[in-house]
């Protein structure tokens, strides 16, 4: 036997009125819901708009002798070339010349320090460790700093991990939507890893 209440149910929903009720409601709920997401949007944004001219970014970065935060016998290093390395005191070697510890073999004559070998006047460099061994050199502190005090909100999440010379060099370095043009071709398809203030030249399309 059917409940009774089930079948007044089924009749009320056969009722246009009801139908439209329902939809009615339906409709004020999915407004209500959207004004007030749109009203959370707007909040946050004035208010990074607010901290954006009120509050610079602190960046962590620090500049200090050697690059290292590392134990004197212990070096960071740039880790994936496969032919050459280069490691947190500014020394570029062949990947055979990597010390157990991390470091570049500087007794080995082809190990080189600040070497801007495939780099160009505009900080940009053909090979990736050439481009971090480069950017490490003392001088270019000044600009890495102008770099970090005109960078973008945008580029906030990546460079706030950072936290020193090397740290920055590493990541100033790899290749980003600043290399590239339409998304899909390099702006310099030959000097493509960047540390300097500025991106590569538009080429010509």
């Amino acid at each position: 036997m059917v409940p009774w209440g089930a079948v007044l149910w089924r009749r009320l929903l056969r009722k246009r009125w009801v139908l439209g009720v329902v939809f009615g409601l339906s409709l004020v709920y999915f407004l209500s819901s959207t004004f007030k997401q749109e009203e959370r949007t707007v909040r946050d944004r004035n208010l990074l708009q607010v901290q954006e001219h009120e509050q610079p970014i602190m960046w962590k970065v620090k500049f200090s002798p050697g690059n290292s935060s590392q134990p004197s016998n212990q070096c960071r290093n740039s880790v994936q070339g496969k032919l050459l390395i280069t490691d947190e005191l500014g020394y570029i070697c062949e990947r055979k010349d990597l010390l157990v510890n991390g470091c570049c073999n500087v007794n080995v004559p082809s190990t080189k320090l600040y070497s801007c070998e495939s780099c160009l006047p505009n900080g940009c460099c053909s090979v990736y460790e050439y481009c971090v061994s480069c950017c490490l050199q003392p001088s270019k502190q000044h600009l890495l700093e102008r770099f970090l005090n005109r960078a973008a909100i945008a580029f906030q999440n990546l460079f706030m991990a950072v936290e020193d010379h090397f740290e920055l060099c590493l990541a100033k370095c790899r290749t980003s939507s600043q290399s590239v043009q339409h998304e899909n071709t390099y702006r310099d398809p030959v000097a493509k890893y960047c540390y300097g203030e500025y991106p590569p030249e538009l080429l010509p399309v």
